[in-house]
């Protein structure tokens, strides 16, 4: 027996982000264990960055009035009267009329410069230099607060921390910040599952699956800076799942199951969630592979009941698990690599159902991308997103393409070569 009725992914987030009232958790954290993290809070500059007037170039530190008129047949010569590396005190000289200060990049301007000759445009001779072109007030100075103001708002809440953002929060003197930690529940369920470390090296029993699932999820999760706690396998057994999924809603922030969400006699986890009265339920989505993944809300936190077929879970956590869990953090997904390449052969999926079709992207021989279909079904073909390296979307208004067509894909790995190219 299959759905009678299911809804889009766009229903779902619309209608189940009313029921979602708890924030996850916030930790502070030094900014060494900051990447990849969602900040909880704003962070505001208490100074400026650079607090000072430095070198952009390296060459000699002048008064733009003392270099106009300058030129390579009519230079003007300056008096050296030191040097200043990055780090010196910029009160070390005091430039009078007349005077320069050789200097490094990075360097503080020292008192009375507004501007930076470049070695290329002078020329040397003992404790004189000539400047042959003139330079205009602040010319090769990067100013005072020219990377960050003072209380400029420089990270916003929500927002995940790059590498790069390290960097600019060391500069501003930030040694910790405050970010969402959120802490999920991963619940396995399905007499048929097996651990990879109870597996002997002959292969499980006959009947039995080893729980690839757990693996797939826990890696996506972690991806999104949150940590998660695997509670082990549960048997097809109601009042069991029913238990442990309702403990962990009261200890973490949101709770994940695999399996016993398909419809019949085998949908325990949905059976399961029911008992304890959620405010929403949804059970079955409009996508391809991932029919099954559906999604509760009990006490304001989520319950992401995801397919026990890894692919078909894999493909749930993209488009009903991350978008909501971002939402709780306040957080935006990350930009998805697309390719535009031809289509090799027909791919013909269901209307009114969005399908993720796992394809194999390549750079043919002619020099032109291609696109070839992997697989259709099988929602358990894990080896199909090692094998392709990329995810064909068709829309749901759509019933596939031709092969011929130019189409857009997702890549998950980079562009392969076909032998030969």
């Amino acid at each position: 027996m299959g759905f009678k009725e299911t809804k889009t992914i766009d229903q779902v987030l619309n209608e189940v982000i009313r029921y979602i009232r708890h924030v996850p958790r916030v930790v502070e954290v030094p900014i060494s264990e900051a990447l990849g993290k969602y900040l909880a809070e704003d962070v505001v500059a208490r100074f400026d960055v650079p607090g000072f007037n430095r070198s952009a170039v390296d060459g000699y530190a002048v008064r733009s009035i003392d270099t106009f008129g300058a030129s390579s047949t009519n230079p003007i010569t300056l008096r050296v009267i030191g040097f200043l590396a990055v780090g010196d005190d910029p009160n070390k000289y005091v430039l009078n009329p007349g005077e320069a200060v050789e200097i490094s990049t990075g360097a503080p301007l020292p008192v009375n410069a507004d501007a930076v000759v470049m070695y290329e445009d002078t020329r040397r001779s003992g404790d004189f230099v000539e400047v042959l072109r003139p330079v205009p007030p602040m010319g090769n100075v990067s100013r005072k607060g020219e990377d960050v103001k003072a209380n400029e708002v420089m990270f916003r809440r929500g927002m995940k921390l790059l590498p790069w953002d390290l960097g600019v929060l060391a500069s501003m003197g930030v040694q910790r910040v405050r970010v969402f930690l959120p802490k999920i529940a991963l619940i396995s369920t399905g007499n048929e599952l097996v651990e990879v470390n109870d597996v002997p090296s002959s292969g499980p029993p006959p009947g039995k699956v080893i729980n690839s699932s757990r693996f797939v999820i826990e890696g996506l999760v972690r991806s999104l800076g949150c940590e998660l706690d695997y509670l082990g396998i549960v048997g097809d057994d109601e009042d069991k799942i029913a238990n442990i999924i309702g403990n962990a809603i009261r200890n973490y922030d949101a709770v994940i199951t695999t399996g016993g969400v398909s419809v019949g006699k085998v949908d325990y986890t949905v059976r399961a969630v029911m008992k304890l009265n959620p405010e929403y339920l949804s059970h079955g989505l409009s996508i391809r592979p991932g029919r099954p993944n559906s999604i509760a809300v009990v006490n304001g936190k989520p319950v992401f009941m995801l397919s026990g077929f890894p692919v078909a879970a894999a493909t749930g956590f993209d488009v009903l698990v991350r978008p909501i869990l971002l939402h709780m953090m306040g957080g935006d997904d990350d930009p998805k690599p697309i390719i535009k390449g031809i289509l090799t052969r027909r791919v013909s999926t269901p209307v009114n159902t969005r399908s993720f079709v796992r394809v194999r992207v390549y750079l043919g021989k002619d020099g032109r991308v291609y696109v070839e279909p992997l697989a259709l079904t099988g929602s358990g073909i894990l080896s199909t997103l090692v094998r392709g390296n990329g995810i064909l979307i068709v829309p749901e208004n759509r019933e596939g393409f031709d092969e011929g067509d130019e189409v857009e894909v997702v890549l998950i790995r980079p562009l392969f070569r076909e032998e030969g190219s």
